[in-house]
């Protein structure tokens, strides 16, 4: 880079920057969002080669910032997005030159027909959609086994706090990968069960899962439509809530978008430093706890005290029924074909890929670049009817949704008088997943050897206010993120 302002800006201003800040030097003209784009595609040209987190740029990133910094001078900024860039994950249709593939070559060439609702609301903000991140393919719903951040498109992304030494976090690996290296100012991931949580977990992040109906999906290359939802992934609490306030909205091309009670607006309004203060918290260990390393139990134990101190009634060693349930994945499996079939049926006719047969058939066909973890689940899928009719499907949702409501979420709550629970890293994330629930994962901590842990806190639907006020809090009082080493 041979700007002097901007060589100056990347060594002294720009990693670890916030949306807000950003915002200060664009309403003074100090900096404009043009600059900005050559900033984080000079990061990412530098250090992607190591990580593979991003598929491919917005070939129209720069001239989009451009005409954004006009409208900014002729009539103002749009909303706090205004000339931010912003990564969004491989399996969200974006109408324009880049792909939506979900990590898989079997649709490298699909270029989408028209936006998903999220790169709608997107471009309403004033956002510059900078590229597609990679992710683990078809959103880890294809094999047993498959690495996080697997794709055959995009290869194996790696986590920046540690190449190849921890792991990047599944689904959304490349977007949390991205983010905590610093290549957009937030990016947008999915969750079906702790693919926003579980990244953001391992890359010292903020990740919100939220209730699903918050956000539509529609344009989303989905698994199930029960537990299907899209969600920001960010530095901090702050930003995350500002990309949630372009997100939410109602859709009537999505029906559950119906339950959305969130009309015009504002997450930020519940960024409160003393927003632990007075509530009642519950810590969900028994079942949970022992899943992790020791080295991450030690720092979750450790960032629990903290919590201890933080002015909230802290409820410890609280029992949840659902922690022992026999849970298992039949709702997705029956749910996937019918939802991916009616997806592969939309696309460009010049695609050959119409459904969850076709797309076996091309992995069977392409085996060597194709089947490195093989296709089990997608196997398993195909051979139900994609007619939703089996009993065996109606029962397991019946069971996943009274297990993870009144045997899970909804029933420590009420117990427990709680505002919120606890969860160690991202376990438990299935249960609010199966429930459709919230859940906001924030830093926690480092291992020894530097490898990031994050805390959950869970709510009902549509708690995301309460969820945020005390995400929030935990965070400023903690200031647990640091950004990764990278070279």
């Amino acid at each position: 880079m041979e700007n002097p302002k901007l060589i100056k800006y990347l060594d002294e201003w720009l990693e670890e920057v916030t949306i807000s800040e950003i915002q200060q030097k664009l309403d003074c003209g100090e900096l404009t969002s043009k600059e900005l784009v050559l900033m984080y595609l000079h990061r990412i040209s530098r250090f992607d080669k190591d990580l593979h987190s991003i598929l491919e740029v917005n070939p129209d990133a720069l001239q989009i910032a451009e005409a954004l910094d006009v409208e900014r001078k002729e009539t103002g900024k749009r909303s706090k997005l205004h000339g931010i860039p912003i990564l969004i994950k491989d399996n969200i249709d974006t109408f324009d030159k880049m792909h939506t593939s979900a990590g898989s070559l079997a649709l490298k060439n699909s270029i989408a027909l028209k936006d998903s609702f999220v790169a709608e609301q997107l471009r309403k903000a004033g956002a510059v959609i900078l590229g597609k991140t990679n992710m683990t393919e078809w959103a880890n719903f294809m094999a047993i086994g498959m690495k996080s951040g697997y794709s055959s498109r995009g290869g194996q992304v790696l986590n920046p706090y540690g190449l190849g030494k921890f792991d990047v976090g599944g689904s959304s690996s490349g977007s949390g990968a991205a983010i905590a290296a610093n290549f957009a100012a937030a990016a947008i991931g999915t969750e079906t069960s702790g693919s926003i949580l579980n990244p953001s977990c391992q890359n010292s992040l903020v990740g919100i899962k939220p209730t699903v109906g918050l956000i539509s999906r529609r344009g989303i290359i989905p698994i199930a439509h029960t537990q299907d939802t899209a969600g920001p992934m960010a530095r901090t609490v702050e930003d995350a809530a500002i990309l949630l306030n372009a997100l939410c909205g109602k859709d009537e091309l999505d029906p559950i978008t119906g339950t959305n009670p969130f009309s015009d607006f504002d997450f930020t309004e519940f960024l409160k430093k003393d927003g632990l203060k007075g509530k009642r918290i519950g810590i969900a260990l028994d079942g949970f706890m022992e899943l992790l390393s020791k080295e991450k139990q030690k720092v979750v134990a450790a960032a629990l005290e903290v919590l201890k101190s933080s002015g909230a009634e802290v409820i410890e060693q609280i029992e949840i029924p659902a922690a022992k349930a026999e849970w298992k994945y039949d709702v997705l499996t029956y749910e996937f074909k019918s939802d991916l079939n009616l997806y592969l049926n939309g696309l460009h006719p010049s695609i050959p890929v119409r459904t969850l047969a076709d797309l076996i058939e091309f992995n069977n066909k392409n085996e060597e670049n194709m089947l490195k973890y093989g296709q089990s689940v997608l196997l398993a899928s195909e051979k139900t009817s994609g007619s939703l009719t089996e009993a065996v499907y109606i029962e397991a949702l019946e069971f996943d949704l009274y297990h993870s409501t009144m045997q899970g979420i909804d029933f420590a709550l009420e117990t427990y008088d709680l505002d919120t629970i606890v969860f160690p890293s991202d376990e438990g994330s299935h249960i609010s997943a199966k429930a459709g629930y919230p859940t906001i994962a924030v830093p926690a901590g480092y291992t020894s050897e530097g490898e990031p842990v994050g805390i959950t806190f869970a709510g009902t639907a549509y708690s995301e206010p309460l969820l945020i006020q005390i995400a929030y809090a935990f965070e400023q009082m903690t200031g647990y993120r640091k950004p990764p080493v990278i070279e």
